[in-house]
C-alpha cells in the first residue's frame, strides 16, 4: 500500500508543481517498477508453495534492486519531458525503458489473476460471501491504474490519477472484507475454543 501510493503522490506532485529530474528519478522507481507489486508477492504466498513463494521474493527484489540502480545512473534528456506528465519517454538509455513492463506484468498476473481466481473460489464456498466481494475489489481496484494509463496516451493524465486513488481504496476495501471476522456455524468450533469433555463435565482446549 506505501509503494502503491509513494507513486501515486509523486505523480500529483509533478501535475501540480511540473516535471523535475529528482521527482522522476523517485516516480520511476516507487511508480513504474514498484506500484503494485509488493501486494502482488503478497498473493504468491497465498496461492503458492512457501519456498517456491520464498523464492520469487529474492528474484523479485533482486530485479528491482537492479533496475532501480540503472533508473539512477541513466541520463535523461528533459527537452523531451511534458510539463505535468511522468514518461519513459526521457531516459537515454533505452534498455533501462524494457526494465520496468516485466514488474508490471508480473504484479497483473499475480495481483489481478490470484485475486480473481480467489474471488472464483469463495463464490463457490459456503459462508464465505465476504471474502468473494473482497477479492472482487481486489481485481477491479489493480486493474483501474492500468485503464487510467490508457487514457495518459490520449493525454488525459487526470483520469489515471482518478483510476488510482478509487484503485487503492477498493484494494483497502477488500483487504478489509477478506480479514472481517464471522460467527462459528453451528456445529463447528474455532481455532483454540474449548470443547466439553465428557469424562468430567469439563472442557478442554481445542
Amino acid at each position: 500500500m506505501a509503494t502503491f501510493g509513494a507513486g501515486t503522490l509523486v505523480e500529483g506532485i509533478t501535475d501540480l508543481f511540473g516535471w523535475h529530474e529528482p521527482v522522476f528519478r523517485v516516480w520511476y522507481i516507487t511508480g513504474a517498477l514498484l506500484g503494485g507489486a509488493p501486494l502482488a508477492q503478497g498473493t504468491v504466498y497465498l496461492l503458492l508453495d512457501r519456498k517456491v513463494a520464498d523464492r520469487l521474493t529474492i528474484a523479485l527484489g533482486s530485479y528491482i534492486v537492479f533496475a532501480s540502480v540503472f533508473a539512477m545512473l541513466t541520463p535523461v534528456d528533459a527537452t523531451l519531458a511534458k510539463e505535468h506528465i511522468l514518461s519513459g519517454n526521457v531516459i537515454q538509455w533505452e534498455a533501462v525503458r524494457w526494465l520496468s513492463p516485466w514488474v508490471n506484468r508480473y504484479a497483473l498476473v499475480f495481483l489481478v489473476g490470484g485475486a480473481g481466481w480467489s474471488a472464483l473460489r469463495y463464490r463457490r464456498a459456503r459462508g464465505e460471501r465476504d471474502r468473494f466481494f473482497g477479492n472482487v475489489a481486489i481485481t477491479v481496484g489493480a486493474l483501474l491504474p492500468g485503464i487510467g494509463g490508457s487514457f495518459t496516451r490520449f493525454g488525459y493524465t487526470e483520469v489515471l490519477y482518478v483510476t488510482e486513488f478509487l484503485g487503492i481504496i477498493l484494494i483497502y476495501a477488500g483487504y478489509r472484507l477478506n480479514i472481517v471476522t464471522r460467527p462459528a456455524e453451528p456445529g463447528h468450533r474455532r481455532e483454540g475454543e474449548a470443547i466439553a469433555d465428557p469424562a468430567d463435565g469439563g472442557s478442554l482446549p481445542a
